[in-house]
Parts: structure tokens; C-alpha cells; sequence
């Protein structure tokens, strides 16, 4: 069986190596060209062709997979199959058509529910209790194809993207090879998605900044979703304040929202919390611009002013 990946971040690595390591064919990698980076905007290779570099595979990074001469040099290559785990690109039909055993996409949710290109953090900022992969073959739309498999997982109080990222990727490790045995024996039917569909759009920088007048709840899964990007920040003498860890926490008063105040004395986890909309949000862990991330009790001992502070709202 020729096959031939196509993905581009973390989570698709994994399952890539995973098949290489059981002797799988992998005829070629297709991944996002290489983006400029860093403060010296220097060009860097995304995890899967880091992957794919030290695994010694072919790697091709057209800009538009949909150009004739992408699809021509596709055709030669004569897959069997393509897997493809948040590839970065829309498949045409041409492409969909050409390998016999189909497309087969690699989906970190329980689909219907989140498709898209940002279902991690959507689970963890919905409060969802459980989430999976679901490994379909692929259709014209986005993420509507019928299911072939799915694995369920519960989602816990300490997950955040990073965390559930890389259950979800060493998950669909394993199960994208099996699938890829039974589909192409013909053991599995391909069902139709079913229940009430909702999307999960691309994530922007400007969606981590706190509105300390929601929910502590809510921020809290807000700090857990943008974990580790693009981050929950406020602001705190002119620069910006990540929160890092946090626990939401009841509270028998109502404290203005983004006032800063001592909990060293009330027998929780946190020293500090800040007011919200409801309830007190305790920080554990946070970055202040330009400085490495600090607990809350470093941090409080290096601003000694930060208690009774008033954040932006």
C-alpha cells in the first residue's frame, strides 16, 4: 500500500513517524511551506517535515496543492491512499478522486462537533466533557465525509491544548493504522456524520486578551484553551500578563472584576486571585512580557504592588 501523508503541525508528526516505525509505505510527505519565525524571521520547517526530514522521506511543499503541476507530480507519485492530519490545505476534487482507497483525514473531535481547523481548543472553551478523534474519508466539504472510526476520551480540569493535543495525536497513532488495514480489506462501512454540527474557526492572537467581566469559569477555560498559544493575557504596567494556570473559585463577595487579591490566607491552591464577572480566578502560573513564566508565588514576590492592583476590564 504507496501512501502518502499530508500535515504540517505537532499533531499530525506523530502519527506519521508511528507508521514509518511499523514498516508502513509512505511514498511522500506533503506539508505547509516553511513560514518565517522568530525575531530574526528566520524560515522554519513545520514538525511534520522536521519529521519527515529525520525519517529520511520525500517531502513536497506546494504553496497551492490545487496548481496543475502539483496535481500532475501527485499522480506520478500514485498513491494508494493519502492520509492527511491538518494538512493547511483544502483538497480539490482531483485530488480527492485520485487515489482508489480515497483520502482519509485524521480529525481531533468527535464529528460532527468541531469541524474546522480549531476543534482542541474549541472543546476546552465549550466545557465539553469528552472529546476524540474521528477518522473519515474525505469529501468536498469541510469535515463533513462519513466517519470510518472514532475513539473517545474524557477531557479533564488539567487539560489544556497542548495536553489534549498530544492524547488526541498519539491516539490517532494508533488507531490510523489499523483503519488503514481493515479500510482497504474492505471490513469497515463508511457511516454517515450524524446530530447537530458546529464549527471551530482559526484562532487569532486578539482572542486570548481576558474580559476579567465573564464568568470565572469561563476565563478559565479560556486560559486552558490558549494554552500554549495564542495565550490568555491582560495587561499589567504596560505589558502583557499570560496567565498560565489558573483554578476558578467561588466566592462569598462580590469582588470588582480584575481586582487583584491575597488568597495566601484562605486555604486554596493559589496566592492570589483576580475578580471576575462571577467568582475569583486563582493563578498559579503566568508571564510577564519579554521574562520567563514564574508561579504566582515568584511572581508575587518580585511585585510586591501586584496585590490590590486593578486590571484592565
Amino acid at each position: 500500500m504507496r501512501i502518502v501523508f499530508m500535515g504540517s503541525p505537532e499533531f499530525a508528526a506523530v502519527p506519521l513517524e508511528r507508521l514509518v516505525l511499523n514498516r508502513y509505505q509512505i511514498a511522500a510527505v506533503y506539508t505547509q511551506p516553511d513560514r518565517p519565525s522568530g525575531r530574526g524571521r528566520s524560515l522554519a520547517h513545520s514538525p511534520v517535515k522536521r519529521a519527515a526530514l529525520e525519517l529520511g522521506l520525500k517531502i513536497l511543499q506546494p504553496p497551492k496543492l490545487k496548481a496543475e503541476e502539483a496535481t500532475a507530480e501527485l499522480r506520478g507519485i500514485a498513491p494508494d491512499v493519502i492520509v492527511v492530519a491538518a494538512f493547511g490545505q483544502i483538497l480539490p476534487k482531483v485530488v480527492l478522486e485520485l487515489p482508489r482507497y480515497g483520502c482519509i483525514n485524521i480529525h481531533p473531535s468527535l464529528l460532527p462537533r468541531f469541524r474546522g481547523s480549531s476543534p482542541i481548543p474549541a472543546t476546552i472553551l465549550s466545557g465539553d466533557r469528552f472529546t476524540g478523534v474521528s477518522i473519515m474519508k474525505m469529501d468536498e466539504g469541510l469535515d463533513t465525509g462519513p466517519i470510518l472510526v472514532q475513539s473517545q476520551i474524557p477531557v479533564t480540569g488539567y487539560d489544556d491544548t497542548g495536553s489534549l493535543t498530544r492524547k488526541l495525536s498519539s491516539i490517532s497513532a494508533d488507531m490510523i493504522q489499523d483503519t488503514l488495514v481493515r479500510w482497504v480489506r474492505g471490513e469497515i462501512t463508511p457511516r454517515p456524520q450524524t446530530g447537530t454540527a458546529a464549527y471551530a474557526p482559526t484562532i487569532n492572537k486578539e482572542q486570548g486578551e481576558i474580559d476579567w467581566n465573564q464568568p470565572a469559569a469561563n476565563i478559565w477555560r479560556q486560559v486552558r484553551a490558549y494554552q500554549p498559544w495564542p495565550g490568555a493575557f491582560t495587561r499589567w504596567q504596560s505589558k502583557r500578563l499570560e496567565i498560565i494556570r489558573s483554578i476558578p473559585l467561588p466566592w462569598p463577595e462580590r469582588i470588582g472584576a480584575g481586582q487583584v487579591v491575597d488568597l495566601k490566607k484562605t486555604g486554596v491552591k493559589a496566592v492570589f486571585g483576580i475578580g471576575t464577572g462571577d467568582g475569583v480566578l486563582g493563578v498559579l502560573a503566568l508571564q510577564v512580557e519579554g521574562r520567563r513564566a514564574t508561579t504566582a508565588e515568584e511572581f508575587v514576590r518580585g511585585q510586591r504592588n501586584f496585590i490590590g492592583a486593578k486590571l484592565p476590564s
